[in-house]
């Protein structure tokens, strides 16, 4: 057994002997690994947490704590199993929530949830209602969390902030690319109002503040082995906006009938009923604790999500391909005109998109 991995594992109260470590999955922003014991004790999730992505990782393990234990606290009220139905953060031996190597690195220990399922992507709506389900309980259970959760990724789907850098790199021009780009600025510039608009309610408080998770692909759901949803994991985007994020950011990619970066336009739009599949999932859960804004906005929220994308993926290519990454030249503008195509799907959409939540709420 790697050495230099059991030494680390060694910092964190893990109960019972280590039988193994070994890596698990592909993260694509933390190293994640499985700690298996002998016998009965439980086996653990031990994840190195990437500080480039996240520069405050104690702010985001506190974040975590505090939903956490949020949580559990509801699970056991409802007569749930806390252990199995939410994450359990392990502590290191000294209490703390994370360890730190002498290279800096940060290090977290979670129990492993046994007997769970995953799935990779959602292919049918009864998948989509599931994940719906799953997110939608999530915020349901933590609808009256009022502890205030740092702001682990800056500006994080803020259009308002948005908008700065995309002004900056607009006028900045780094490549020259500005001028072959009318039409695609046109598509940002002719909806800014509109989108102002939407992120002005979250300023004000019409859109209430809640926790959210900002990352609900349906991998991030774990099931029972009946199907059932068990928990929501993943919680190191946890932190406070409007839960309209999170249903956009699941629309976003749930109901995408083509690739993030098709080349083919004709394969990419809205597919209505992997969106009426999600919305009565995540209504059979959230519905009763959503305000009548929120319910209001619900089916825009997929809209807002969209455009900003649009906006980063085309702001990214005008910048120089710096922040995505990008398999050959002009893929970010592939990606641009791929998400504009879904976006402009759901806008056409839109109509049919608010009657499905009208129903749905009755």
């Amino acid at each position: 057994m790697d050495e230099r991995m059991l030494s680390i594992a060694s910092h964190f109260a893990i109960e019972g002997d280590i039988e193994i470590i070994k890596p698990l999955g592909e993260g694509f922003i933390n190293d994640t690994f499985i700690v298996k014991t002998v016998g009965n004790t439980p086996n653990y999730i031990l994840q190195r947490k990437n500080h480039a992505i996240f520069p405050d990782v104690p702010a985001m393990m506190d974040n975590i704590a505090k939903v956490t234990a949020h949580l559990k606290e509801k699970i056991a009220a409802a007569g749930g199993d806390p252990r199995r139905e939410a994450l359990t953060v392990t502590p290191t031996v000294d209490s703390k929530l994370y360890w730190k190597d002498n290279e800096g690195n940060y290090w977290a220990v979670c129990e492993f949830i046994e007997g769970s399922v995953t799935y990779d992507r959602a292919d049918t709506p009864e998948l989509a209602y599931k994940g719906g389900q799953g997110i939608g309980r999530f915020q349901a259970q933590l609808a009256d969390f009022t502890e205030p959760l740092a702001e682990t990724i800056k500006g994080f789907h803020n259009i308002r902030w948005r908008f700065q850098q995309w002004d900056e790199t607009i006028a900045k021009d780094p490549m020259g690319r500005v001028a072959e780009l009318k039409e695609e600025i046109s598509w940002i510039e002719s909806r800014r109002e509109q989108m102002l608009d939407f992120w002005k309610m979250v300023e004000e408080g019409v859109l209430p503040m809640r926790v959210t998770h900002n990352d609900t692909k349906l991998s991030n759901i774990l099931f029972n082995q009946n199907g059932d949803v068990l928990c929501v994991i993943d919680l190191d985007t946890c932190m406070s906006s409007t839960s309209l994020n999170d249903v956009g950011d699941a629309l976003r990619s749930y109901t995408n009938t083509g690739a993030e970066d098709d080349q083919d336009l004709n394969r990419v739009s809205m597919d209505i009923n992997m969106f009426e599949g999600y919305i009565k999932g995540y209504l059979s859960e959230r519905k009763a604790s959503m305000t009548q804004s929120e319910i209001d906005w619900l089916a825009f929220s997929g809209i807002y999500i969209t455009y900003e994308q649009v906006l980063r993926f085309l702001m990214d290519y005008i910048d120089g391909d710096n922040y995505y990454k990008v398999r050959y030249d002009g893929h970010n503008l592939v990606r641009t005109h791929a998400q504009y195509k879904l976006l402009t799907s759901m806008e056409e959409q839109y109509e049919r998109m608010q009657q499905i939540v009208r129903e749905a709420v009755k």
